[in-house]
């Protein structure tokens, strides 16, 4: 191993309580150099730059723009899903020449943000966030009320936007309810279960909706990529749902259209900005129903991030291809 040993940088972030998951990245990576920072330092600056700059791997989330004065480095693992700051035609177009592959963690949080979207569509459908609010609040006995704006999400049609990770494994949670699914990405391609259109088709697809899945990354292309305009295109009583990345949804926009009762609830797992401020009128917004960014999370989160982390390097060290691969 010492002919090959390798250095890592990496600014994943242990909390005080996972001392074991910490333990387990310093031996999982026995035989190579591990230098660790904390979550704020980015290798922006101070030692945490300079051992970037000596660093073949790093793990965590370095500055991005920090990784194009880096000759050595030849691979970068996010540990997050989300890869906003590398999402930049300079980024790319840098790493991509030099020959630095970006891999991110979507393997771990495909099931957890999947499983937590298909919680509240269902939720939503058979009323139980208002369910929820009457036993808190008056604890009156709505059932006359209720039966009749209940729903069977059988034939209804979802429209998700992007078709990652995240979004294929809705797709496999939604088929059982016989559902009509579409998607929405950059380039049509084929799927054996769900039509895929192109971004430039969305607003064909809107008016069909029944419920609208955001989850785009946010990159120049997407943000506001949901504005007044398209959720107006919207039918009367679709639904709503953001677990991508805040920007992406004219939030103003949104909170017109429900509080006119025209759209007929809307669930935020991200917003713009966070935390969300006590203040925002989306606490308040009719039928918006939040939570506050932990739709990928679960108790196991940080050992499955080192997993995948370690996953990958063994699949380095043998040349083969790496998983969740961005560029």
């Amino acid at each position: 191993m010492s002919e090959n040993k390798l250095t890592i940088w990496s600014n994943n972030d242990f909390t005080s309580n996972q001392s074991e998951e910490r333990d387990l990245l310093i031996r999982g990576v026995a035989g190579h150099r591990l230098a660790m920072f904390e979550p704020d330092q980015d290798g922006r600056e101070g030692n945490s730059r300079t051992a970037l700059e000596t660093a073949d791997i790093a793990f965590g989330y370095p500055d991005a723009e920090a990784t194009m004065s880096c000759p050595r480095l030849r691979w970068v693992h996010l540990h997050s899903a989300g890869f906003t700051s590398f999402d930049r035609a300079e980024i790319k177009q840098t790493l991509i020449a030099r020959g630095t592959v970006v891999t991110n963690s979507s393997a771990v949080y495909d099931e957890p943000c999947a499983q937590h979207l298909l919680a509240m569509i269902l939720s939503l459908a058979r009323g139980l966030p208002v369910a929820l609010d009457a036993q808190r609040g008056a604890k009156s006995w709505r059932m006359d009320g209720m039966r009749p704006e209940l729903h069977l999400l059988n034939g209804q049609t979802v429209l998700i936007l992007g078709f990652g990770a995240i979004a294929r494994r809705l797709v496999e949670l939604l088929q059982p309810l016989k559902m009509n699914i579409v998607a929405v990405r950059r380039q049509e391609s084929e799927h054996d279960s769900v039509r895929i259109v192109k971004s430039s088709a969305v607003d064909e697809f809107l008016p069909l909706a029944d419920h609208v899945v955001n989850i785009l990354p946010a990159n120049e292309q997407t943000r506001n990529f949901l504005n007044a305009a398209r959720l107006g295109r919207l039918k009367r009583g679709a639904v709503v749902y953001n677990i991508g990345r805040g920007v992406t949804l004219d939030q103003a926009a949104l909170i017109k259209e429900l509080s006119a009762g025209r759209i007929a609830a809307a669930y935020l797992d991200v917003t713009e900005p966070e935390p969300l401020p006590p203040t925002h009128p989306l606490w308040t917004t009719p039928n918006c129903y939040i939570t506050p960014h932990i739709g990928g999370g679960f108790a196991r989160e940080k050992e499955q991030q080192v997993n995948h982390f370690l996953n990958n390097l063994r699949r380095f060290e043998r040349g083969d291809p790496l998983l969740n691969r961005i560029f």
